[in-house]
């Protein structure tokens, strides 16, 4: 049975690659290219996890992070944020918000999948 993953990205080609390299490894993949469209989606069938990239138009991926958090239901689901915020103290404001883990852009291919299954039970 596959597994599903939300991925919350508004660029395109980040997209493309992260939707490529999981379903390549067997997940299934949802996307939203805005922070309010992934809550709506993450709310409706949840998913094991959700990527989350932190530059978003109209709310960042830090408030994102907060509202998700605010529903019961998506309390254990993991939360990775998928940023080009590498600046110190970034990792640490994206955990603060409600983010389970942190993946720097540009994401590595070779180490990705792994990254994230890590926080995938089972």
């Amino acid at each position: 049975m596959s597994q599903t993953i939300l991925i919350i990205e508004d660029n395109a080609q980040n997209l493309y690659l992260m939707r490529f390299l999981l379903e390549r490894n067997g997940f299934t993949v949802v996307a939203a290219q805005d922070g309010r469209h992934g809550i709506e989606l993450a709310c409706a069938n949840p998913p094991v996890a959700i990527l989350l990239d932190i530059q978003l138009p109209l709310m960042d991926g830090y408030a994102v992070a907060r509202e998700l958090r605010k529903f019961e239901s998506l309390n254990g689901i993991p939360i990775i944020a998928v940023t080009s915020y590498a600046m110190v103290g970034d990792r640490e404001k994206a955990l603060e918000a409600g983010a389970t883990d942190y993946i720097e852009k540009p994401i590595d291919p070779d180490t990705f999948v792994d990254h994230l299954r890590r926080h995938i039970p089972g």
